[in-house]
């Protein structure tokens, strides 16, 4: 099976070069639209859709974000793999800025946001328990070549879009985690949820506060501009070093919903099947 990469680009990444046969389509989905419209083509011989997940300019703050189109149009558009770039604030001395950080675990302090495609008439239950592609990730650390890039990260993922208080960035550090962003969740959730193979690729643009010093946003945005030609670079290398074996990926990623389902076919409600097609369609 011949992946189809989908990337989201995040702060400071609002386009992809290199793609050939470029296109960017308008994807009309039940959930409303998408934060842009969505370049595919192929780069470097594999097919690739990039979708800008505050929208070129930058008009989607990380709550108008629409997370829940944007899955079901990658989904709709036949990617098997979603790599997500997000811009984050590092909470310990050793993730600096323009370091690069591969995360593999979440702690969701959202507030706002739809966070999954099922409810009252379809209820389902994924495990999140590892909530990032483990086979995905190797990929996107072999694609990262000459980069400063941490593995295993834990992501704390706040409503924004404020930068936090110094007492919240304290307690943040004194759970355990490791780099702070707005955009994460509920991202990685509905892509589990979409069976969608998920890597998180983030971005250190600053300290946060924990170190008694502001957040400067001018420097935040200097960091973003120097990386995104290394963030690229990364999606530009992974064609080379993503493979699907068996037709299937060994974390199971793309079985998730296999026993997720626990309304009764006969209970279902039609007007929510109707719009799960795209993301529940493999069981449905």
């Amino acid at each position: 099976m011949q992946p189809k990469i989908g990337v989201i680009g995040g702060s400071g990444v609002y386009d992809i070069t290199g793609i050939a046969d470029g296109e960017w389509l308008t994807v009309e989905t039940p959930w409303g639209a998408p934060s842009d419209a969505i370049l595919t083509g192929t780069l470097n011989g594999t097919a690739m859709a990039f979708l800008p997940r505050h929208g070129r300019g930058h008009v989607q703050s990380p709550a108008s974000v629409n997370y829940r189109a944007n899955i079901d149009a990658l989904k709709r558009l036949g990617c098997t793999d979603i790599l997500a770039v997000s811009a984050v604030g590092s909470l310990r001395i050793d993730y600096k800025p323009g370091d690069f950080v591969l995360v593999d675990q979440y702690i969701d302090r959202t507030i706002q946001r739809e966070k999954s495609f099922f409810g009252p008439g379809l209820v389902a239950h994924v495990s999140l328990a590892r909530p990032t592609c483990a086979r995905l990730g190797a990929a996107v650390t072999k694609a990262a070549t000459g980069l400063t890039l941490h593995q295993g990260a834990t992501y704390l993922a706040m409503e924004g879009p404020q930068f936090s208080t110094l007492a919240e960035s304290q307690l943040y550090r004194g759970w355990g985690a490791d780099v702070i962003g707005m955009t994460g969740m509920p991202e990685a959730k509905l892509a589990r949820e979409a069976e969608l193979c998920y890597a998180a690729l983030a971005m250190v643009t600053d300290f946060d506060c924990w170190n008694e010093t502001e957040v400067d946003v001018a420097q935040v945005i200097a960091t973003l501009t120097a990386n995104a030609d290394n963030a690229r670079q990364v999606v530009a290398n992974l064609p080379a070093v993503l493979t699907r074996p068996d037709d299937s990926c060994p974390c199971g990623c793309d079985r998730a919903l296999t026993h997720a389902l626990m309304t009764a076919p006969a209970n279902r409600d039609p007007t929510l099947l109707a719009k799960l097609d795209a993301i529940a369609g493999r069981v449905l």
